[in-house]
C-alpha cells in the first residue's frame, strides 16, 4: 500500500524563509524545512496499480507555470484547540486552474471527489493541545509574513511514510508545467 497525495514543493530559499517561522510555540511538531509543501490533493493509502493509474492521469495535466508567494499565517482548530499552524497563499487563477486539473485527474483515475474546500497553505507546526490563546502570539506576531514570489513549475506525486520521527515525503513522480 503506497499512502499518497499530490503536492507542490518549494525551493530552498523559501524552505528557509518558513523554517524562520518556526519557533516559539512550546509544545508543537514543527515540520522540518526539507517537507515543507503545498498540498493540492490528498489521496491517502491505495495499491501498487491505483497509484500506477493515479500517475498516468497526472502526467496527462498540461497548465501553464505561475507566480506564486506565501502570505500570512493561520491554524486549523477544532473545539478551540489547534491541530495545525500554517502560512497561507492566495487562491490564485493560475492555482485553483492546477488545483482543478489535479482533482479532475484524480477522480478520473478511480478516486471519490475530495468534499472539502481547497484552503491553499503549507502546515508548519501540529499539536494535539494548543489552545488558540496560546497560539495567538505566534499568529499575531507572524500576521504580516511574506515570501519571496517563487515560480511554480512542476506538481509532484508524493508517498507519505509515517513514523514516530514524524513524516517523510518521498517523490515519486515529478510533472512538469510548460
Amino acid at each position: 500500500m503506497f499512502r499518497l497525495f499530490v503536492g507542490i514543493p518549494f525551493p530552498v530559499s523559501v524552505q528557509a524563509s518558513l523554517e524562520g517561522l518556526c519557533h516559539g510555540v512550546p509544545g508543537v511538531r514543527w515540520v522540518q524545512p526539507h517537507s515543507f509543501h503545498m498540498t493540492l490533493r490528498f489521496i491517502g493509502e491505495v495499491d501498487e496499480d491505483v497509484a500506477e493509474d493515479l500517475d498516468a492521469a497526472l502526467a496527462g495535466i498540461h497548465a501553464p507555470r505561475f507566480m506564486m508567494a506565501l502570505s500570512g499565517v493561520g491554524c486549523f482548530d477544532k473545539r478551540n484547540k489547534v491541530k495545525a499552524l500554517w502560512a497561507g497563499a492566495d487562491k490564485s487563477s493560475p492555482l485553483m486552474h492546477l488545483f482543478g486539473k489535479v482533482e479532475s485527474a484524480v477522480v478520473r483515475a478511480g478516486m471519490p471527489p475530495e468534499p472539502r474546500k481547497f484552503k491553499p497553505h503549507v502546515t508548519l507546526a501540529r499539536s494535539r493541545n494548543l489552545s488558540l490563546e496560546q497560539a495567538a502570539p505566534f499568529l499575531e506576531s507572524r500576521s504580516q509574513y511574506l515570501s519571496e514570489a517563487f515560480e511554480v513549475s512542476r506538481f509532484t506525486l508524493f508517498r507519505s511514510h509515517l513514523s514516530r520521527e514524524g513524516a517523510f515525503y518521498e517523490p515519486l513522480a515529478e510533472y512538469p508545467l510548460t
